[in-house]
């Protein structure tokens, strides 16, 4: 193994002899150099090979590089770039290849590799990567979709991204993602070509040397692609994706057309067919307006076009009354409400029909419940309180397993600072939720006496369920230190010692109350630690150790009961906890913790 490594160090002399020569490094620095290389290459030599010693070597030889970059730019030496930059670079892809054989399923370390490769222009060594990389992970496609792009953008060989595409869909003949990217080359290509071949015609060249394929022009590879995959991935969401492709392109009319025949055709009863016919409406042209034309007529011809788009899911959900369907056109609504314009006119007219067909929905029993939040949202943002309270109600009728659709609810009571709060309080909680009990204690509170907010805090405890409970009495702990102090929280924690199950945090939480006492009791610590470890002792090292420390911390601690801690820490402690417990404890001995 030395002599392996003393060759390849031998085999960096010409390379570091050019920088000294150059001026680029310093002799000391060279000797740097080569003292940290031959570490390295010891560690990859070796028979037990880590990973991290590869990732390791490669990141010192790429911060040669930019260190090198970096000096060259500074006294402007520009040349021995082959003695130089080049034998790192392939000493790098040798590290690389090593690493990529060895560990051939980490697709990070390939991505690394790629990544160097098209930071360096390496673009025979990058092919090499992409090919060896698809052989060892064929069934991932974004690394075939990856390769393809670099093929036809980089190295501009549509023929090598087309073939690498078939490879792939040979492997994923079910991917939509790579019929979606194969077709967006295929019009590329075709694009490409068009102009090349409208700059010849524009130059008066003789094309005859130049073949150019009517059919590769006019889109046909990319129909092609398109009628081949809709075979086999069906939905309207993959037709549309390839439509949204097919519309950057400005020669693909032809084919746009054929899509939509077939969206319309096949998927007439999707709601996303539906809403992408009421969208296009709105890029519709219209008569282009007189100069000078006033803002009403401009926001009068945006409320026609969304009136057309309206017309279209009029049409919709007649036609297919369901959620989805009604979900689309809410969501239509809404989002051109909230385009922002300076007609008081418009505004107002969106916001009419947006509120009528959220009325439309509700009555029909065919509104989601994730749009009730924005209805309810919007009623209370415009005053109609009462409309408001009366949505929220036929919205938890409706949906009255829904913690959410409750929250809801009682959160447009309380703001609107309702009489029926306590009362849907009582519906609510019938569904024995934590968030409802929590908005609940918050509400009383703010709201009612000490006494009732107490009586509801010691209600919750038995009506929750257990881990429920658990960060009801954290709540009620602290709600009784904010209200009545000290004493009161005490009070509370000893109300509540039997009352299993605890969170180490309620008990934490007890501590931190005694610690902020002026006359802090060592001996109520001990009482809150005790009960503590009676529950949590064999899991938590750390509360054995918070133990140890307060006894040697304060004023009124025994160092000696330090001694019997640890000894009962460790015969209680499960497993890994024990070597955990005393490793700390040690650092802890020695003033390192």
């Amino acid at each position: 193994m030395a002599e392996r490594i003393e060759q390849r160090i031998e085999g960096r002399l010409p390379e570091l002899e050019q920088l000294e020569r150059v001026g680029l490094f310093t002799r000391k620095e060279i000797k740097a150099v080569i003292k940290k290389a031959s570490a390295l290459e010891y560690k990859i030599q070796r028979r037990a090979l880590h990973k991290e010693d590869f990732i390791n070597y490669i990141q010192y030889e790429i911060n040669l590089l930019e260190l090198i970059k970096k000096r060259r730019s500074r006294i402007g030496y520009s040349f021995k770039k082959d003695e130089i930059e080049y034998s790192i670079v392939q000493r790098i892809h040798g590290i690389f290849k090593r690493a990529t054989e060895k560990w051939k399923d980490d697709v990070q370390l390939w991505l690394s590799h790629v990544a160097f490769c098209k930071k360096w222009n390496k673009k025979i060594q990058l092919s090499k990567v992409f090919s060896a990389m698809l052989a060892i992970h064929p069934n991932k496609p974004a690394l075939w979709i990856m390769a393809a792009k670099w093929e036809m953008e980089e190295r501009l060989s549509s023929e090598s991204a087309r073939h690498l595409f078939l490879r792939a869909l040979r492997f994923h003949p079910e991917s939509a993602k790579l019929y979606q990217e194969y077709f967006r080359m295929e019009l590329m290509h075709a694009e490409k070509q068009r102009k090349e071949k409208k700059e010849f015609e524009q130059a008066k060249m003789d094309l005859g040397e130049f073949s150019y394929s009517e059919e590769i022009l006019n889109g046909e590879m990319a129909r092609i692609i398109y009628r081949n995959s809709v075979q086999k991935i069906k939905g309207a969401e993959f037709h549309l994706s390839l439509l949204s492709v097919a519309n950057l392109f400005d020669f693909t009319q032809d084919l746009q057309k054929e899509i939509l025949e077939n969206l319309q055709a096949e998927h007439g009863d999707d709601p996303l067919t539906w809403d992408y016919m009421a969208h296009r409406e709105l890029e519709m042209g219209s008569l282009p307006s007189p100069e000078g034309s006033s803002k009403q007529m401009k926001a009068s011809e945006v409320f026609q076009k969304e009136e057309r788009c309206c017309a279209v899911f009029e049409e919709a959900v007649t036609a297919l009354p369901t959620e989805a369907m009604w979900k689309c056109y809410v969501t239509f609504c809404l989002e051109r409400l909230n385009r922002k314009t300076n007609s008081e006119e418009l505004r107002r007219k969106r916001l009419e029909r947006t509120l009528s067909v959220f009325s439309r929905a509700h009555e029909s029993t065919l509104l989601p419940e994730i749009l009730y939040k924005q209805w309810l949202h919007l009623l209370l943002e415009h005053g109609l309180s009462e409309k408001a309270t009366e949505i929220a109600a036929a919205a938890t009728e409706r949906f009255s397993q829904s913690v959410e659709m409750w929250q809801t609810r009682l959160q447009v009571l309380i703001r609107l600072s309702s009489g029926d709060v306590a009362q849907c309080f009582e519906e609510a909680v019938r569904q024995g939720c934590l968030p409802l009990w929590t908005l609940w204690v918050e509400w009383s509170e703010q709201a009612n006496s000490k006494e009732d907010t107490e009586a509801l805090y010691q209600r919750s405890l038995f009506v929750t369920a257990p881990a429920d409970s658990v960060t009801m009495k954290e709540k009620y702990l602290d709600w009784a230190y904010r209200n009545g102090g000290y004493k009161k929280a005490k009070k509370v924690f000893t109300s509540m010692h039997e009352s299993r199950p605890f969170s180490l945090e309620f008990f934490r939480k007890m501590i931190q109350i005694e610690k902020e006492q002026e006359s802090c009791k060592m001996l109520n610590l001990r009482e809150y630690y005790e009960r503590a470890l009676r529950e949590f002792g064999s899991t938590d090292s750390d509360l054995w150790l918070d133990y140890i420390k307060e006894e040697l911390s304060h004023p009124q601690g025994k160092a000696a009961n330090c001694g019997n801690i640890h000894w009962r820490a460790v015969k209680m402690l499960q497993g890994e906890l024990v070597e955990e417990f005393v490793s700390k404890y040690t650092l802890l001995q020695t003033g390192h913790l």
